[in-house]
């Protein structure tokens, strides 16, 4: 058999040339607590630099196109809204409209009336882990994402969706922003892709708590952990164990609250998923 010998700059050359694999982007919801996608035009005009609300919004290349992909907060209003688009010299404003959509209600009992009327003290360690928090969840490293659609970080069963209106003991609260996923404590979570640790900690609310950089602001969010396996800093890639499943913080029972952040806004992580957004 006659072997054929290929240049090694030639098989480079040819391995170049082949199409990258086009990012799969996320589901489009344009309502709060969604993902609006718009198309900024061809890519290859300069790279725009967009903002919404003060903060910088993802920008990536798709089938030849610059896209902002863009989450929106629970506290936005329906009507119209506007991107700040630059792009070398040029400014503009890209408008957008944010449809109506209403959370439904959940009713919740806590016995440990603490974690629902907090002390003094323990409203000083809260104001001092909300300043932690809101800070890890806007982290913005200037990397796009290697992958925008997300594996279920465990498999069980949804028990509380992303939104609810929350009333607790009775006192309206936050709507939930993320979703909490039932499954038995101990559970392997698993990060959905790639991504650098941000931080790690223990909360008063949401327990033994990993926060996951995905690039461009993108932020995954792993609460009520039992114990945690990863360090800030640390590079992990998708399916790697990031630690279990556990009850820690205020929770009613062994389960995961799994949450998005896209340009610090809380996002719908269904929207992100790689399979059917029904149960994993």
């Amino acid at each position: 058999m006659t072997r054929i010998k290929i240049p090694l700059l030639l098989l480079l050359g040819w391995l170049l040339a082949l199409p990258a694999q086009a990012l799969e982007l996320p589901r489009t919801a344009p309502v709060p607590g969604g993902i609006v996608v718009l198309d900024l035009g061809p890519a290859n005009r300069p790279r725009p630099e967009v903002r919404y609300r003060q903060r910088r919004v993802m920008v990536v290349r798709h089938h030849g196109r610059w896209k902002a992909v863009l989450g929106i907060p629970l506290s936005a209003r329906p009507g119209r809204a506007a991107l700040e688009v630059r792009q070398g010299k040029h400014r503009r404003r890209l408008s957008f409209r944010v449809r109506p959509k209403t959370y439904p209600v959940q009713r919740l009992h806590i016995r440990d009336r603490h974690k629902v009327n907090p002390d003094a003290a323990e409203l000083a360690r809260i104001r001092r882990e909300s300043r932690r928090i809101h800070a890890d969840l806007r982290h913005w490293r200037a990397r796009p994402p290697r992958r925008l659609r997300l594996h279920w970080p465990v498999h069980g069963i949804v028990s509380s969706t992303f939104g609810l209106r929350r009333i607790l003991n009775g006192q309206p609260r936050h709507p939930h922003s993320g979703l909490d996923i039932a499954v038995p404590a101990g559970t392997p979570i698993r990060a959905p892709a790639p991504g650098r640790v941000v931080d790690t900690g223990h909360f008063f609310f949401d327990g033994k708590t990993v926060f996951l950089d995905h690039g461009e602001g993108m932020v995954t969010m792993y609460g009520h952990m039992s114990r945690i396996d990863v360090k800030p800093g640390q590079w992990v890639r998708t399916g790697q164990v990031l630690g279990a499943v556990g009850q820690t913080g205020r929770a009613t029972g062994p389960h995961l609250h799994w949450g998005v952040s896209l340009n610090d806004a809380r996002v719908d992580p269904r929207l992100l998923l790689a399979t059917p957004a029904s149960h994993p």
